[in-house]
């Protein structure tokens, strides 16, 4: 398949890359669009980091200072020796910080990242404006920590001699049978650092081990909420129906068809137009009342 011209230019976007000390823990982000506009922090799922959006964001920085960070153990960010969705949740507050949001930002979240991101919005509510929340589902257990812990992906690391033989063992979990091949490529390509004696993937198999979030976090979320679902992944009608009662009655759950769980790999334009469509009511909407 041939490579179009928006994927072209988003990557050739001009983009930042900054570093914030976060509990001693080294956390990288990049950051497009004027720091003068309103927030969006964007925040990937497990094992995966900050690039999976390198095509996104600069498709939403023309209104917005878009960030995208590597959750510690992920990415370009450091190590920890224990990680928890409340730490992970304080460094999403302290890179919108230090990307100097004067406002608090909207954070926009895939997969175990939503646990996340619901997290950092339970637990300091004056920092958070607005959650998007993609194919994340509450109720069942992340399918990237399932594959961990049974053995499936995610554990020790291999060293492969070559980039080329790396790039080969890439994919998805869950996998799933439709993605764009340039989109996928640029993800494996910036999946992998060269180590001694080749290269091996850059998340930390530990970023497993914290277990699952408890659904009864859920009515502590004060802000604004939308659920995104997409047709084929993760959360299920019954899920969506389940989470939207949990949150109080007030955050719409939008499909976006045809997509599997890794949305921006299969979808990114639906996906950019459902967002950009959900923003623009939210700039212009009252926010509606929870139910108790």
């Amino acid at each position: 398949m041939e490579t179009p011209e928006w994927f072209t230019d988003a990557l050739q976007a001009p983009v930042e890359d900054e570093y914030v000390e976060v509990d001693g823990c080294s956390i990288h982000y990049r950051r497009w669009g004027s720091a003068e506009r309103p927030g969006l922090v964007l925040v990937h799922g497990g094992g995966a980091h900050a690039r999976w959006w390198d095509h996104v964001a600069p498709l939403l920085a023309g209104e917005y200072c878009v960030v995208a960070l590597d959750l510690s153990g992920h990415g370009d960010s450091e190590r920890r020796a224990e990680y928890s969705f409340s730490l992970w949740g304080r460094e999403i507050i302290e890179v919108a910080a230090h990307s100097c949001m004067a406002e608090p930002p909207i954070v926009v979240a895939h997969s175990m990242g939503g646990w996340v991101a619901i997290t950092a919005a339970a637990e300091h509510p004056d920092r958070i404006a607005g959650l998007v929340v993609i194919d994340s589902a509450v109720a069942v257990p992340d399918p990237e920590r399932e594959a961990a812990e049974v053995g499936e992906a995610f554990g020790r690391l291999r060293i492969y001699p070559t980039l080329d033989a790396a790039l080969l063992h890439f994919r998805t979990v869950p996998r799933q049978p439709d993605v764009l091949p340039y989109v996928t490529e640029h993800v494996a390509l910036t999946s992998v650092r060269a180590v001694e004696g080749g290269w091996t993937w850059k998340f930390d198999p530990a970023v497993f081990e914290c277990g699952m979030l408890d659904a009864a976090i859920l009515p502590r979320v004060r802000c604004r909420v939308s659920l995104f679902r997409a047709e084929h992944g993760l959360v299920t009608p019954r899920i969506g129906v389940y989470m939207y009662e949990q949150l109080g009655r007030v955050a719409p759950v939008v499909e976006v068809p045809l997509a599997w769980h890794h949305i921006m790999l299969d979808q990114p334009i639906p996906l950019v137009t459902g967002l950009r469509a959900m923003l623009a009511d939210w700039e212009h909407s009252v926010a509606a009342t929870r139910s108790t």
